[in-house]
């Protein structure tokens, strides 16, 4: 009898990245404010205030230093959505991949 041997796969993980067409950026969490704010340093240079929608504060914890997906205010630059947190592999994974501007790597 011979058993089962599954067909060879590569590693390939696919990982979400900023809209750019859309305005979304890189950014990463500097310090938590309370209420579903964060402070957040983006790959613009820019310091702004990133509110994390109901959607987001139900499944997913955000913790300082960690890699986000955001989107500023078209009518209040220094405001911003948060679309997205990225887990500490695929943080790695895109720093890896020189997928994160430099002045944001810290990964």
């Amino acid at each position: 009898m011979g058993y089962y041997k599954p067909p060879e796969q590569e590693d390939f993980s696919r990982v979400r990245l900023p809209r750019m067409k859309e305005g979304e950026m890189f950014a990463i969490a500097d310090q938590l404010m309370g209420a579903s704010r964060i402070k957040i340093m983006c790959a613009d240079g820019m310091s702004r205030m990133g509110r994390i929608p109901g959607k987001i504060r139900k499944r997913m914890w955000i913790r300082e230093g960690d890699l986000l997906i955001i989107r500023p205010w078209e009518f209040q630059d220094d405001k911003a959505d948060i679309k997205y947190r990225y887990t500490k592999t695929q943080s790695s994974y895109l720093s890896r991949n020189r997928m994160i501007p430099k002045d944001l790597d810290i990964f």
